[in-house]
């Protein structure tokens, strides 16, 4: 690789990244799913490449497009190693590293009937879809069949975040998703063989899965249980930090080296280091662990959808529409038979949870990134799984809030969406007093306009928070969430000040280490009530007297 390459390498991602900040802004201005936004954006950027002669005046532009250009037409084994090796590791392990093992294992029975035979029997079903549909060869629908099968519902669980579906809900799409990757790209390797004409029986094909996949979670296991006892030892967030770091992408290439599945040794070595090291961890390290996955994710997440726009051909899928839609019925038939029919040997799962879990089946980044791994023999295969990568983005991403409302799964009270209103009402009464006193104070409004307006405003506060106090003490719930919210919020604005006060030389870098640490031992309480919040208190004031005792020993 030369320097240039590397340049350019980094000029694409600060323009890739540019252009994900610019849609998530205006994806939230709009409220739409912000993965769908950068899907839409990745498609007018293809079109912009093929017109590119349009903009020769534009010099900044024109280079903007020739990186471009040369991203998408890199050789689709290069870019199918980008998203597995580079964009999936960190996806996958923050999932893994925020899924609690007790949460997992209460329906650990179901999720590994959806990931393991529900990935089989979605091969084998959309495979004969497409077969009798399409006319492909039948090893080819199986090939199709296996890389369509993983499930990739990232939108939909940040979606059900914000909407507060159930958390079991929210484990048992995103457990699904995280061992189904794994299987089915296994199974696509030994479908693959097969359509290759390579000597493959049921017994050997079975040994295969079964080595492949079983080796990469004990890969996973181990050296996420090595990492996990290291970081027991240490006591330095940038360093703990770092070793995550190396374990994501370490175990992957580890586990592919020795060809078993690098995607399943991230899960388990996420699952493993997400429930045993941040238990050794100190509260700074995990908040500063957890805030780098979350931006390590935000960050692939955002390439990863970028490229599904990209990558897609308008033309190729115009003209292979009519076996894209049979592609797509398939896929959709399969995941009803599967999830409706596993989840009615689990009595706790109702229709409406079935429902949600059947829609909620997206395909994203592994079933791309299979698909561009593909020889050009295959491009109708290409064709229809972006056809259907689309259609479960644009289609069923953008309509699975409406079907959580409709069927009423968000826990979210009639109490709390009262308050919600009220304490909105509340806060933009304030806002606006409080801008017509700046305005008095500047003397941009007299006194007399100032008197008359004050009172009215606040009347109107007073009445607000009088509403808002009946809610308080009507929903013990929402008043507990709310003394949360404001317990954690004083408490970032003590961290904030000790770190200015460290950047202008008021406390040592030790004294500054010691208090940050009081104060991220309190935040990372699940719940922070009034009586924890007065022990973080007193707790404090200790530390504070045992220093000042320390320096007056020292004077």
């Amino acid at each position: 690789m030369t320097s240039q390459d590397i340049i350019l390498t980094i000029e694409l991602i600060v323009i890739l990244l540019s252009i994900a900040a610019i849609v998530g802004i205006i994806a939230r201005r709009l409220r739409m799913p912000y993965t769908v936004g950068l899907v839409l954006v990745g498609f007018f950027l293809f079109v912009v490449i093929n017109w590119s002669q349009s903009f020769s005046e534009y010099g900044f532009i024109v280079g903007v497009v020739d990186i471009l250009d040369e991203f998408i037409h890199l050789d689709p084994d290069v870019t199918r190693e980008i998203i597995l090796g580079l964009l999936v590791p960190p996806l996958i392990f923050e999932a893994a590293f925020n899924l609690r093992a007790r949460d997992l294992l209460k329906d650990w029975k179901l999720i590994t009937t959806f990931a393991i035979p529900g990935v089989v029997i979605t091969t084998l079903l959309v495979g004969f879809g497409v077969y009798f549909g399409v006319g492909i060869p039948l090893t080819a629908a199986l090939v199709f069949g296996a890389l369509i099968a993983a499930t990739d519902p990232v939108a939909v669980v940040a979606l059900f975040k914000s909407l507060g579906v159930p958390k079991r809900l929210q484990v048992l799409l995103e457990g699904e998703s995280l061992f189904n990757d794994g299987t089915a790209i296994v199974i696509f390797g030994i479908a693959l063989e097969l359509a290759q004409a390579k000597e493959v029986t049921l017994l050997s094909g079975m040994l295969d899965f079964l080595l492949v996949a079983g080796g990469g979670i004990l890969v996973g296991i181990i050296i996420g249980f090595i990492i996990s006892r290291i970081l027991t030892r240490l006591d330095d967030y940038l360093i703990e930090t770092a070793l995550t770091f190396i374990l994501a992408y370490g175990v992957y290439f580890l586990a592919e080296n020795i060809h078993v599945s690098g995607v399943l040794a991230v899960v388990a070595a996420g699952l493993v280091n997400g429930s045993v090291g941040p238990k050794s961890m100190s509260p700074t390290t995990r908040i500063v662990v957890s805030n780098f996955w979350e931006f390590a994710a935000f960050i692939a997440n955002s390439l990863i959808f970028l490229l599904i726009g990209l990558v897609v051909d308008p033309v190729l899928l115009l003209q292979n529409w009519q076996a894209i839609i049979v592609a797509i019925l398939a896929v959709l038939v399969a995941r009803a038979i599967v999830i409706f029919g596993f989840s009615s040997f689990s009595r706790s799962i109702s229709f409406r949870w079935k429902s949600v879990l059947f829609w909620g089946g997206l395909r994203g980044a592994i079933s791309l990134a299979l698909a561009l791994g593909l020889g050009a023999q295959y491009a109708q295969l290409r064709a229809m799984t972006f056809g259907v990568v689309i259609f479960t983005l644009l289609i069923q991403g953008t309509t699975m809030g409406g079907l959580v409302k409709r069927l009423k799964l968000n826990e979210n009270t009639l109490g709390h969406n009262i308050y919600m209103i009220r304490q909105a009402r509340a806060a933009a009464t304030q806002a606006a007093h409080n801008r017509i006193n700046t305005l008095r104070n500047e003397g941009l409004i007299s006194n007399h306009t100032f008197d008359l307006v004050d009172p009215v405003l606040r009347t109107e506060l007073f009445r607000l928070r009088g509403l808002i106090r009946g809610v308080l003490e009507k929903e013990p719930d929402v008043a507990a969430n709310e003394l949360d919210m404001a317990w954690r919020e004083a408490l970032r604005s003590e961290r904030s000040t000790i770190n200015t006060l460290l950047q202008s030389g008021m406390i040592s870098e030790e004294n500054y280490e010691k208090m940050i640490s009081q104060i991220d031992l309190a935040l990372d309480k699940d719940m922070i009530n009034w009586e924890s919040a007065e022990e973080y208190h007193q707790d404090l004031d200790d530390l504070l007297d045992k220093l000042e005792a320390e320096m007056t020993k020292q004077a």
